[in-house]
């Protein structure tokens, strides 16, 4: 894949991600207005976290880690890549339907893991409720992980880029069906969880089926390549247990304190947004690319990869960390401030979303620099960097928690996926050229710097202008467009300027 055809993939499985964050941000704002931050939200969020973590275990950021570049090689090389496939979704399918059943009986047990401060209210017994509704849902959306990874494989990701847009188009047509109708909104949402996952493995069947991948159920069997698959996930699947691990200790701490699982639910959802579109799309696209590039030997073509994403990310990612930060107050109360979301929700929020925003550079990092390992079928060194940023967000969520209460929780994972992001680099420094910065990086990233802080003092004093603007009720979308359209038009305006991006890049782009 040519370099200017790897950024057009990036921007394609982005563009279907902004629409989904576009979509999620429409859900979110539904959900802040009629459930607010109160025991209903926090018991939903808790239990709807549940399958969608232990779904990183097994999928996203483990299994799938494992499973593309493999699938990608045996494309390259005309082997069986889709017998493989099939007998790696028969295996997942089979071990998934069991842990479902497991999770779902044992569902106190993994609430009270998941946050042991609801215990002797009403919030535990919700979350155990709404999380036996809702935990089949890991099957579901794991396979839809697995397909969408063999479909990424072949260059296909207008498919896989759809599925979270179907999954919240059908919260928001529940939560109005819920209104029409007089539902109990928890249990509605509740029970929309599973409807999803079967919507978005349907649809991604169907999608596979049309492009010549034939996934027919079977009996798992367990043949040399997937023995090879379980050895190299396995380590994948630890650190992914890691991470999870990271996001249980900020549970944990954020339950002591009511409302504050929900806050940091919503200021995630913010953060998730430039995390989304673009660490997550570099991420997707990178891996099978470096995995072929690999396989072929092609050494500086592996690096041209790596660069031109890194410096994709950077001009992408730090203006977008800096406008969180800046601007985390208006941004929260303009988005969710309504109904039963009220100004103390406004400001733990946007406090929240301000920590994850310091860190939000470092997570795309790690985007960025996973596939490195992962290409190499390396999931072992992933795992080691894991464990230490593990350790360090524990001792400092529980250290600064009688400090800084449920802050602590944000600052300890950004301040974890710091440590997380320079470890994978010094431990790219193994690979040789193929992980170096090249000439054209090292004279832009400092100028994408210089345009990120000049970006930020724009939006310091516009959002001091348009005060009065962004607090009238009729007014604040318009003050915030305002803000956005003040920010896009500086940071690209004097980057362009001082050489941080060229107009001939994105010229060759819309060539191409």
């Amino acid at each position: 894949m040519k370099p200017i055809s790897l950024i057009r993939s990036i921007l394609t499985v982005g563009g279907w991600t902004l629409l989904s964050r576009g979509a999620g941000f429409a859900r979110d704002m539904m959900m802040a207005a009629y459930l607010g931050a109160g025991p209903v939200a926090d018991a939903f969020n808790v239990a709807f976290s549940l399958p969608n973590m232990f779904r990183r275990f097994f999928a996203e950021g483990a299994f799938n880690m494992a499973f593309v570049p493999m699938f990608a090689k045996k494309l390259e090389g005309g082997e069986d890549a889709q017998g493989f496939a099939r007998d790696a979704f028969n295996g997942m399918a089979a071990i998934l339907i069991v842990f479902s059943l497991i999770g779902t009986l044992a569902m106190p047990w993994l609430v009270w893991a998941m946050a042991s401060g609801f215990a002797g209210d009403q919030r535990f017994d919700l979350a155990v409720l709404y999380g036996k509704i809702g935990f089949s849902y890991i099957l579901f959306i794991s396979l839809v992980a697995l397909l969408s990874g063999a479909m990424n494989a072949y260059g296909r990701f207008t498919e896989a880029g759809f599925v979270p847009i179907l999954m919240n188009l059908i919260f928001i047509a529940a939560m109005l069906l819920a209104v029409w109708a007089g539902w109990d909104m928890g249990l509605t949402l509740a029970w929309t969880v599973p409807v999803t996952g079967v919507a978005q493995l349907a649809f991604t069947w169907i999608s596979a089926h049309r492009m010549g991948l034939r996934f027919t159920p079977g009996w798992p069997k367990m043949t040399p390549d997937l023995r090879r698959l379980a050895l190299i996930a396995t380590p994948a699947i630890f650190a992914g247990g890691v991470v999870q691990i990271n996001l249980l200790v900020g549970r944990q701490v954020a339950s002591y304190t009511e409302g504050a699982v929900s806050w940091l639910v919503y200021a995630d959802r913010l953060y998730q947004l430039p995390l989304g579109v673009v660490g997550i799309a570099i991420g997707t696209v990178l891996l099978p690319d470096l995995s072929r590039r690999l396989r072929n030997g092609d050494e500086a073509g592996s690096r041209d990869s790596f660069n031109r994403g890194t410096e994709f990310a950077l001009a992408l990612t730090l203006p977008a960390a800096v406008a969180l930060m800046v601007i985390a107050l208006p941004l929260t109360s303009v988005l969710y401030q309504r109904g039963a979301f009220g100004v103390d929700d406004t400001a733990a929020t946007a406090l929240a979303l301000a920590i994850y925003g310091a860190g939000l550079p470092a997570f795309v990092l790690h985007k960025v620099y996973q596939p490195l390992y992962y290409a190499r079928e390396d999931s072992r060194s992933p795992f080691r960097f894991a464990v230490v940023s593990m350790i360090l967000n524990a001792v400092i969520a529980v250290g600064l928690m009688p400090y800084i209460g449920f802050a602590a929780a944000a600052l300890a994972t950004s301040l974890a996926g710091w440590i997380m992001a320079l470890q994978l680099w010094l431990g790219s420094r193994k690979m040789g050229d193929a992980a170096r910065f090249d000439t054209r990086f090292r004279s832009r990233a400092p100028r994408i710097i210089v345009a990120s802080a000049v970006m930020g003092l724009v939006l310091y004093f516009g959002q001091a202008a348009l005060g009065d603007m962004l607090a009238s009720h009729g007014w604040r979308f318009a003050g915030l467009g305002l803000l956005v359209g003040l920010s896009i038009t500086s940071y690209f305006g004097f980057g362009t300027a001082i050489g941080a991006f060229r107009l001939s890049d994105f010229r060759k782009l819309r060539q191409r």
